[in-house]
């Protein structure tokens, strides 16, 4: 819980001898991140492979004052880069400490009738001063089933039996947004927003009123307003009314990695804590980038709706799925620490499916499991390709066409990959160059790599049964 400091001023003419002059929100918005990008302080942490495209264009948004939408597929980082702007924010304002005022009331320019009132009635000295937190003047909804009265207000029918006029300011509930006075409130999800609520936001975005069911009250709210929306959605005719879409100062377009590394940095910044604890895991650099390159695949594979997007939930989700795998064998087994393999991307359908919308309108009539194979086997043959080099790989194969056969688990003990590959000692020798490391599960897992990457080249067969996986030369086909 935040607390302000007892050395701030608690009344209207301490705050006035303080010297503290009122400013609009996006005025305030605007000073801070000026004083922050003047002192070199990082402005979105936590965001990666932004720093070329969309902060730049967030950076120049705030300057020029604008509301904002953030406009990108799912899992693009949007509503997080809404939560940041709350950092620029100062981090206390005062506002006058009064329940009968109903939202945080500038002490120098108040809106209600209450907090003039409180002002123009008492001296300087007795009007009460308190202090509001910047973590509680950011606000945001989700539009589907969002109501006019929950971001608007409404008439209160309790407020009306008690006598007062429905012509009143005191007869309201106020919603949301106006109690987001002075601070800022986002909108996720803005196509899938009620008409009659658009028509009042659009409102608030050109005059900077709020207005309840005709009457003639008005509140002169000063609120920053951010929106977020899927292009497929937004650019569809009639899911945001014009009226709308031209009162927001700026679109931000997002987009997701334009590099793997910058993918696997995301999905390690939000998963890191999961290799952690008293089973620590420690994740082959090569399984990183396995599981980064499955999300790049679905996001280019033709059978899945590229409209909706595969988002960043989709990585961690995986990688978290892994890790855990891996954790189980180690514990079982008594294995520290415990090491993902490639049979570990079996357990996948569990935090994959349902977060793959395939693409209805193609011919193909594949189940979302089936495209879930297609994509890891594709990402695993492009990341073993650049791994390993076509030099060498005869031997392994040949000792195959001997007749040898290599069964792997997720739940085998890592000890147990030396004996069961000695009838191919070249692919023991092949893993230590993915990985030169004495330790067994290490090992073991670039045993699995260099195994399925045969596979994925079509080098040599596969046949799995009861979460087992038997490698042999079966009907592989021409190195």
């Amino acid at each position: 819980m935040n607390s302000p400091s007892p050395a701030l001023p608690t009344t209207l003419a301490d705050l006035r001898a303080h010297g503290w002059r009122s400013r609009s929100v996006k005025q305030e918005v605007r000073d801070n991140f000026l004083k922050m990008l003047a002192g070199g302080e990082e402005l979105f942490p936590g965001i990666v492979g932004y720093d070329d495209t969309v902060i730049p264009e967030i950076n120049v948004a705030l300057l020029a004052g604008h509301d904002l939408l953030f406009l990108g597929e799912k899992g693009q980082a949007k509503s997080r880069l809404m939560r940041l702007l709350a950092r620029f924010l100062d981090e206390w304002i005062p506002y006058l400490d009064d329940p009968a005022i109903p939202l945080h009331d500038d002490p120098e320019k108040p809106i209600t009738a209450a907090g003039r009132r409180l002002v123009s009635s008492r001296p300087a000295a007795e009007v009460p001063i308190g202090w509001w937190h910047r973590t509680d003047r950011y606000a945001e909804r989700l539009a589907p089933g969002t109501k006019f009265a929950d971001i608007i207000g409404e008439i209160d029918p309790a407020k009306l039996a008690g006598g007062v006029s429905m012509a009143s300011e005191e007869a309201l509930h106020l919603g949301l947004i106006p109690r987001m006075h002075r601070g800022i409130f986002a909108m996720n999800e803005l196509p899938e927003l009620d008409e009659l609520v658009q028509v009042g936001m659009f409102n608030i975005l050109e005059e900077r009123d709020v207005q309840i069911r005709g009457y003639p009250v008005k509140f002169d709210i000063d609120v920053m307003l951010l929106f977020s929306a899927n292009p497929s959605t937004y650019n569809r005719s009639g899911k945001v009314i014009p009226q709308l879409k031209d009162r927001i100062g700026g679109v931000i377009h997002t987009h997701y990695p334009e590099a793997r590394s910058h993918g696997i940095d995301v999905t390690r910044q939000e998963a890191a804590a999961d290799l952690a604890g008293e089973w620590p895991v420690v994740m082959p650099p090569f399984m990183e980038e396995i599981l980064e390159q499955i999300t790049i695949a679905a996001r280019r594979s033709k059978f899945i709706d590229q409209q909706s997007g595969v988002s960043a939930r989709f990585s961690i989700a995986n990688y978290r799925t892994v890790v855990a795998s891996a954790r189980h064998r180690g514990v079982r087994h008594g294995e520290t620490p415990a090491v993902p393999r490639i049979s570990d991307l079996g357990h996948l359908p569990t935090s994959s499916l349902g977060k793959l919308e395939l693409d209805l309108m193609g011919s193909h009539q594949m189940s979302e499991r089936q495209v879930l194979e297609a994509v890891v086997a594709e990402a695993l043959r492009d990341v073993f390709e650049e791994y390993v080099d076509r030099h060498g790989l005869e031997a392994i194969v040949r000792g195959f066409a001997e007749g040898s056969k290599v069964e792997v688990s997720d739940m085998l003990p890592s000890a147990a990959y030396r004996q069961i590959v000695e009838d191919v000692p070249e692919l023991w020798e092949r893993a230590f160059e993915v990985n030169a490391s004495s330790d067994a599960a290490v090992h073991a897992s670039c045993v699995e790599f260099v195994l399925a990457g045969l596979y994925a080249t079509e080098r040599i067969s596969r046949i799995e049964r009861h979460g087992r996986t038997i490698y042999d030369i079966g009907r592989s086909g021409d190195l």
